[in-house]
C-alpha cells in the first residue's frame, strides 16, 4: 500500500512539474514595442500616418495601461545605467541601437527602466536582450553617463526583479537610416 502511495505521489509530482512550466509561460505575454504605445498612437500608425500627424497631446508621455502589472516578455537593446565593470545592476531597454546616447531619445513610452533580479553580465552596450517581469507604467528619470557628459532620460515603464537573457535578434527592431554614422551598430558580428 505504501509503495502504491509513493508511486502515485511520484506520478502526480512528475505531472505537476511537466504542467507547471506550460502554465507559467501561458501567464507571460510576449509583447512588442508597439504594445507600449497608447491605442491612439498605434491606430494612427496603422493607417500610415506619421507620429507627428497623429496630433498627440504629449511627446510620448501617454502610456498604455493595458499591460499594467502583467508579466511580459519584451526584447530590445540594453543601455547600462548602473554598472560595475561588466556587471549591470540597472539598464534602459530601448527599441533601437544608439538610442539615448548618440541618437535621438525615444519617447518615454518606448523606454523601459529594467532592474535585473540578479546582476546581468553585459559584454557591450546595446546588447540585444529579452526581459521578463511585471511591467509597471510610470515616469522615472535616470541619469545616463555618456562620453560627452550626463543625460537625463525619462522612461515610461519599469520592470523590477527582471529575468534577463541575451538574444540574437530583436523581432521588431527599428533600423537606423543608411546615412546614419551609427549604422554599424545594427550589423551582425561575424
Amino acid at each position: 500500500m505504501r509503495n502504491r502511495l509513493k508511486s502515485g505521489l511520484a506520478l502526480a509530482a512528475a505531472l505537476f512539474v511537466s504542467i507547471a512550466p506550460a502554465n507559467a509561460s501561458a501567464e507571460t505575454a510576449r509583447i512588442f514595442w508597439k504594445d507600449l504605445r497608447p491605442a491612439t498612437q498605434a491606430a494612427a500608425e496603422s493607417v500610415g500616418l506619421p507620429m507627428i500627424a497623429a496630433k498627440m497631446p504629449d511627446h510620448g508621455e501617454t502610456l498604455s495601461l493595458n499591460l499594467q502589472d502583467k508579466t511580459v516578455q519584451l526584447a530590445g537593446y540594453a543601455l547600462p545605467v548602473d554598472r560595475d565593470g561588466d556587471l549591470v545592476y540597472q539598464f534602459l531597454l530601448v527599441p533601437w541601437t544608439g538610442a539615448c546616447s548618440h541618437m535621438p531619445t525615444p519617447p518615454p513610452n518606448q523606454i523601459v527602466l529594467v532592474t535585473p533580479a540578479h546582476p546581468y553580465r553585459m559584454s557591450e552596450a546595446y546588447e540585444p536582450v529579452s526581459v521578463t517581469g511585471a511591467l509597471k507604467p510610470g515616469m522615472e528619470k535616470s541619469q545616463l553617463f555618456i562620453l560627452d557628459g550626463v543625460s537625463v532620460i525619462q522612461s515610461g515603464y519599469t520592470v523590477r526583479k527582471a529575468e534577463v537573457a541575451r538574444v540574437d535578434t530583436v523581432p521588431d527592431t527599428i533600423t537606423l537610416p543608411v546615412i546614419s554614422p551609427w549604422s554599424f551598430l545594427n550589423k551582425k558580428k561575424s
